[in-house]
């Protein structure tokens, strides 16, 4: 009988993977691809209906009553009613809307079935009437709130593990496509939900599958539909130049604006939540006529369509990007401040996902720092893409992420420059955090 090492263990440690090797974890696979298929497909139908809610109501509606075109006033009933929608819906209905936008990108795991009608009816109204938030977040809980329904039809006593890997892969599945690739979507909520080690593979692995199988079927429907993936995407992207010192110096500045002025949209958006939640539909009526009145001050103002600071900005990026040239430095800096109240009048009561308006905030910030010496207007707008996303989100992969394939090649040309200004952006944010309560001073943001 050999003896044992001095200090050894009795008994040999756990193999962490032994799960991916059973059969279990083969017929969970096999789950999420299957799952892939109809829950793709609902993120779908939920993005074009939102599009066609759109149209109706700032396009076809007025047309309808008689007028030309849209006026400029037109946003303040709509979103006043908007607010009343999404206020009445958080107040009664179980679910509370689903997640609050104001409190970062979060993902607390799938939804109960009972809660989804008042996400999926707080996300149309509010997105389909022009808050100043994203898709995203009602998709992540509509396709995890999905899967687990699904799954627990059949297979009742499921385990609670073998649950969150189907809710994550249902996730997976319903934002495959949105953000122009499945890849970025796994770092969004591999990031988002702060897994790690061998339990971060085993969730991975089956959200991955059902992320490809769902970006086929966005491709395929779009296709069929003649509707296009709404996927986020740019297609005139000027060439970037290769960086320089002074590029290198507008870097740290980009990430410094951008903490400072993210960290100043997150305290606002709170505060004003706090207030919203003493008397949900009123206050959730009041955020509805801000938002209208500030796209009405931008319309008036610069002569520029009021969509500009309504919805999410995702569609508007590639032109505001193409049409950089046509914005003075003065328009960009009303619509930055127009756009950043509205976001943060959004953030505090509707319901959506707070990724896209960063991403067009940051961009517009960095358009305008481009009319400045020694910055290129697509190094500009990536490193503002980059770092308003990090001071948003604090979510440092996925931001670099978002700011560099979006761009295609040139993305890899200034992914050196977004890495400075994200780096820059996130650490500043996190000093400029209020340290959490019940912490002792030094164990805050970054302890």
């Amino acid at each position: 009988m050999s003896a044992k090492p001095v200090g050894a263990s009795a008994t040999a440690p756990p193999d962490p993977f032994a799960i991916v090797r059973t059969r279990g974890y083969t017929g969970l696979l096999v789950v999420a691809a299957l799952l892939g298929v109809p829950i793709s497909a609902v993120a779908f139908g939920f993005l074009a209906l939102t599009h066609e809610l759109q149209s109706l109501t700032y396009s076809d509606l007025p047309r309808a009553l008689g007028f030309h075109s849209t006026p400029t006033w037109w946003a303040v009933p709509l979103l006043v009613v908007a607010g009343l929608l999404v206020g009445l819906t958080i107040r009664y209905l179980p679910g509370t809307g689903g997640h609050k936008p104001a409190e970062g990108m979060k993902t607390t795991g799938a939804p109960t079935a009972v809660e989804l009608p008042g996400i999926v009816i707080a996300a149309l109204a509010s997105l389909g009437i022009g808050a100043v938030l994203g898709p995203e977040a009602p998709l992540i809980a509509l396709g995890g709130g999905l899967a687990v329904w699904t799954v627990r039809l059949v297979k009742r006593d499921i385990e609670p593990n073998a649950s969150a890997v189907v809710g994550a892969a249902g996730s997976f599945a319903a934002v495959s496509a949105l953000l122009g690739s499945p890849l970025l979507g796994a770092f969004l909520l591999m990031e988002a939900s702060g897994l790690g080690g061998a339990v971060l593979g085993m969730v991975l692995v089956p959200g991955l599958l059902a992320s490809g199988v769902g970006s086929l079927i966005f491709v395929g429907l779009g296709s069929w539909t003649g509707l296009g993936t709404y996927s986020l995407a740019l297609h005139h992207v000027p060439r970037a130049d290769e960086p320089d010192l002074a590029q290198f110096g507008w870097a740290v500045v980009v990430g410094l604006a951008a903490a400072v002025v993210g960290e100043g949209i997150r305290r606002l958006s709170l505060f004003l939540q706090a207030r919203v939640e003493r008397r949900t539909v009123v206050g959730t009526v009041l955020m509805g006529l801000v938002v209208g009145v500030l796209a009405l001050a931008y319309a008036e103002t610069t002569g520029n369509a009021a969509s500009g600071v309504l919805y999410s900005g995702q569609n508007a990026l590639d032109p505001l990007l193409a049409g950089s040239a046509g914005y003075t430095v003065g328009t960009l800096l009303v619509l930055i401040v127009c756009k950043g109240l509205a976001y943060c009048a959004s953030l505090s009561c509707f319901r959506g996902g707070p990724v896209f308006p960063a991403m067009f905030v940051g961009a517009a910030g960095g358009i305008a720092l481009s009319h400045l010496p020694g910055l290129h207007v697509t190094s500009g707008f990536a490193m503002g893409i980059g770092a308003m996303c990090v001071a948003m989100l604090r979510l440092p992969m996925t931001s670099v992420l978002l700011a560099t394939l979006l761009l295609g090649s040139p993305g890899l040309t200034v992914m050196p420059l977004v890495i400075v200004s994200v780096v820059v952006a996130y650490v500043v944010s996190l000093r400029l955090a209020p340290e959490p309560d019940g912490l002792p001073d030094g164990q805050g943001a970054v302890a």
